[in-house]
């Protein structure tokens, strides 16, 4: 169905070291298929097919030499286009930035070519990373692999379509409050949010620099541990980078992957659960749950009392982030530039004022001025401040849940993916999509997405989010691990395996 490009990076890797495959065939196999299918899914802004396969003909050399870069030598890669390319196109998916090559590679993007990874292209995203859909991009919607006409979810359903859609082996995406989670959930893909501080954000273009962490988007555990360790670890250029050293990832990936999680204690979040959750994912998720401790784990409930003004406190600290950061985007230095009509010497104000009107589309509007007024005069310690006041209670609540757990799990998102346009003109219902991410990127906790099943409603994708204490990422990968084997072997298969969508795609 899909000329060879359904299979997992970790095993290119390996045919690649057997010598079985060259990268030049594997790259090429995939931008067939982006040829092929893209139009429909547009999970690609920018497509670098020379650039692509000129990196897999190095990567084939060195393999020849035996010097591969990285295990992952060779194996092709999206990523999402928040993240600065040099010579490739980076618009954020706005307008405002229709256009611009940066001059250099975020670190992220250095660290992939180091490893010897050929970069396919840039994958679409909601504007600026505002949204829960990817419907917001100036440039078009992604459609869910799924179901064509169903969102991928957002911010980065880009990198998670081309994922699903077997248009990429891996795919890099960016988690401010869930985009890369929340879109792995409703594509039924893996999605992993490192702890913040774990991956360096220099040279992702920041939405909120409190919040925002890039991480993998891969179809199983063990591809996104070999991708988190190739990009993971301290960087100097980066101001909020950790400076310590990354578990074993891959060991623990292994570890879970044996099925064995004795002696490691699941904890339910009680506050994420109830009224306004599908039933199909709740149904899924417990099933999930049962087989954690069919494979050892003990399972106890936890109470996080102040998850519940999580998503309240996220959209008062976000907007005014956001605020600040979009502020460079003024016409003088880079991007768009719009003169005024009728103005014949219009001022600097003027051209600003013209050029952010065209450049913004109406969310990122929004969050700016709820953002603008929440950092305004008299109303900072009211809204900004009490929201960062909630942000310390929180991230104590998931100190005492750790306390009774390793890890706490939940669903991923309330909901599958709803029909485009849905929600569009109700933003309080599209930002409750990410009611479940939200805490960890306030806490700067480490996540994964795992798939769980389909609902019995739609037949669509769910998924168990498991969360863990900060730098503790191996404990995501391990029970991650077991409980993706736990549920292949129940279906029979990969999930993904059974997403008649794809049929329709192709």
């Amino acid at each position: 169905m899909s000329g060879g490009t359904d299979t997992t990076a970790s095993w290119l890797a390996g045919e690649l070291a057997a010598g079985n495959l060259t990268s030049v065939e594997i790259t090429q196999r995939h931008l067939d298929r982006i040829a092929e299918i893209d139009g429909r899914v547009h999970a690609f802004l920018h497509v670098d097919t020379e650039g692509a396969l000129e990196q897999a003909a190095a990567s084939d050399a060195r393999r020849a030499e035996g010097k591969p870069l990285s295990a992952l030598d060779g194996v092709p890669i999206a990523v999402k286009d928040v993240l600065t390319t040099q010579g490739l196109p980076t618009t954020c998916g706005s307008k405002i930035l229709e256009g611009w090559v940066p001059p250099y590679d975020a670190t992220v993007v250095a660290r992939l070519r180091a490893g010897g990874l050929p970069i396919l292209g840039k994958t679409n995203m909601d504007e600026f990373a505002m949204g829960s859909s990817t419907e917001h991009s100036a440039y078009g919607p992604t459609r869910n692999p799924w179901d064509l006409d169903r969102i991928p979810g957002g911010s980065g359903g880009g990198s998670a379509a081309a994922v699903a859609a077997y248009e990429a082996p891996l795919a890099i995406g960016t988690d401010t409050g869930g985009s890369i989670r929340q879109p792995a959930a409703v594509t039924g893909t893996i999605g992993v949010k490192p702890t913040y501080g774990g991956v360096s954000r220099y040279g992702l273009v920041s939405l909120a620099n409190s919040l925002d962490q890039a991480g993998p988007v891969t179809r199983t555990v063990l591809d996104a541990a070999l991708l988190h360790e190739l990009i993971g670890g301290y960087d100097a250029k980066d101001s909020t980078s950790i400076d310590e050293p990354l578990p074993d990832l891959v060991a623990a990936t292994e570890q879970g992957a044996a099925g064995d999680l004795t002696g490691v204690r699941i904890g339910v979040i009680t506050e994420l659960a109830g009224d306004g959750w599908q039933a199909g994912v709740m149904s899924r998720f417990q099933e999930s749950v049962e087989l954690l401790v069919k494979a050892g784990a003990e399972v106890v409930e936890v109470s996080c009392p102040s998850f519940v003004h999580a998503l309240a406190t996220y959209y008062l600290i976000l907007p005014a982030e956001a605020s600040s950061n979009l502020a460079r985007f003024d016409a003088m230095r880079y991007g768009l530039r719009v003169l005024p009509e009728g103005v014949s010497s219009p001022s600097a104000e003027d051209v600003m004022r013209a050029t952010r009107e065209v450049g913004f589309g109406d969310e990122v509007k929004r969050r700016i001025i709820l953002g603008t007024y929440a950092l305004s005069s008299g109303y900072y310690d009211a809204y900004y401040g009490q929201a960062q006041k909630v942000r310390t209670l929180i991230t104590r609540d998931f100190a005492a849940a750790f306390e009774r757990a390793d890890v706490l799990v939940s669903p991923t998102a309330p909901t599958t993916a709803f029909k485009l346009g849905e929600k569009l003109d109700d933003p309080l219902a599209m930002y409750l999509n990410d009611l479940a991410t939200i805490p960890a990127n306030l806490s700067g906790v480490p996540g994964i997405s795992v798939p769980s099943g389909l609902a019995d409603e739609d037949g669509l994708p769910a998924g168990v989010q498991i969360l863990a204490p900060a730098l503790a990422d191996d404990r995501v990968y391990r029970v991650g691990a077991a409980l993706e084997a736990a549920l292949i072997d129940q279906w029979g298969g990969p999930l993904l395996d059974k997403a008649s969508g794809l049929e329709g795609v192709a």
